[in-house]
């Protein structure tokens, strides 16, 4: 139980790696609150939290809007009265090669995977440091640091996410802050199960394991970095990629 009477909320935790997150944080004992667009999947992930013997809140929650965040992070004050741990995990994806790409996916991207992780971020901070305490993990990406065809928009926003937690991690050191984040590569998630047999073997032999890893991978990462175990660890990025990116 590392994470015992720990209070954290989760973006975009309705499904994929953030609920896998916020399973995982609630089996070692952590409070969660879900936030997520989608509140129907919110209200189902955060019943299930709930199944484990911890407290949990479906939240509503667009991280790209001001008025969104502000009220999430109100309605979570209500419920719990501390904020120890911090998951920027909102995503979104929005593919196609740089001359085609529309300035409308760049925005959409950006705003959701980088303005809201700043949004969130800058929400937290004013809690965290009034406790003088505070972790803040932000799922960023391989392909921040390799690059992917394709993927100009969402490169970008997860090579963003770097900065934002060292410049976080540098700022608020002294508030007794840490910020890290984790930069998965290939998840196996229902977006890869859908792919051919041919793909998936292609996407393979580019992992020195051979092997995709699974949303359990991340959330171990995750609870490491929100633990006691880490707590001389911040402005530092986890690879949980197979070996894709050394």
């Amino acid at each position: 139980m590392r994470l015992e009477g720990k209070n954290a909320f989760i973006t975009g935790a309705a499904q994929g790696i953030g609920k896998s997150i916020a399973l995982g944080m609630a089996k070692e004992g952590a409070n969660v609150a879900i936030g997520d667009v989608n509140m129907e999947s919110a209200e189902s992930a955060a019943e299930e939290v709930r199944s484990l013997g911890v407290r949990s809140l479906a939240v509503k929650l667009d991280v790209s809007s001001q008025n969104d965040v502000t009220a999430a992070f109100g309605t979570f004050a209500g419920e719990f009265d501390s904020l120890d741990i911090l998951i920027n995990n909102a995503g979104i994806t929005r593919d196609t090669l740089l001359l085609r790409m529309k300035e409308s996916d760049w925005d959409a991207v950006l705003n959701i995977n980088l303005k809201g992780s700043f949004l969130c971020c800058k929400e937290a901070v004013k809690k965290m440091a009034k406790q003088r305490y505070g972790k803040i993990i932000s799922i960023s990406s391989v392909v921040a640091f390799m690059g992917n065809p394709g993927q100009i928009n969402y490169s970008a926003s997860k090579a963003g996410l770097i900065g934002l937690t060292k410049t976080i991690a540098k700022e608020y050191a002294n508030r007794g802050i840490r910020a890290n984040a984790i930069a998965p590569g290939f998840i196996q998630t229902a977006m890869t199960d859908i792919l051919s047999e041919e793909v998936k073997t292609e996407m393979q032999s580019a992992i020195p394991l051979h092997e995709f890893g699974t949303p359990e991978d991340v959330t171990n990462a995750a609870i490491f970095l929100a633990s006691k175990e880490s707590d001389y660890i911040t402005g530092q990025v986890i690879h949980v990629n197979g070996g894709m990116y050394m």
